[in-house]
């Protein structure tokens, strides 16, 4: 069972190329269309004044995985380490990338902000529960 805890870790740096990709895509996209020049976008305060918001969605959401799925991948490598691994942390790693995915989908789309707080709330519960079986492991 233990090596079964990298499958969610693998999907999350999955959803973030996907994210990353999606938001390259939508911002050139948008410089080319409105020929943009480059030296207008030297900086990230340039880049957001220009750039209307609904473009920088995705952009706002490849910043969040950089928040608390970096918590994620350390939980998920200590119990992989420690070979600390239940099905119970295997159904809260999964849910936790999924709520992380439908955060992605609302938040660089049609930004929902109660759907998107939903799937976020989600994700964080079954986070630090997670968090809280690997304490008890560690203490256990």
């Amino acid at each position: 069972m233990r090596e079964q805890i990298v499958w969610p870790m693998l999907a999350m740096v999955g959803l973030t190329l996907a994210v990353w990709l999606f938001m390259y895509a939508k911002r050139l996209h948008w410089i080319f269309s409105n020929r943009v020049p480059a030296n207008d976008l030297k900086t990230p305060r340039q880049r957001d004044a220009l750039i209307p918001e609904e473009v920088s969605y995705a952009s706002f959401n490849f910043q969040n995985l950089f928040e608390l799925p970096v918590v994620f991948y350390a939980l998920c490598l200590l119990l992989y380490v420690t070979g600390n691994v239940a099905m119970t942390d295997l159904v809260l790693a999964w849910t936790f990338v999924v709520g992380r995915v439908i955060h992605s989908a609302v938040h660089t789309t049609f930004n929902d902000v109660r759907l998107r707080f939903a799937s976020y709330l989600l994700s964080a519960v079954a986070l630090w529960v997670l968090f809280g079986r690997a304490v008890v492991y560690q203490v256990g």
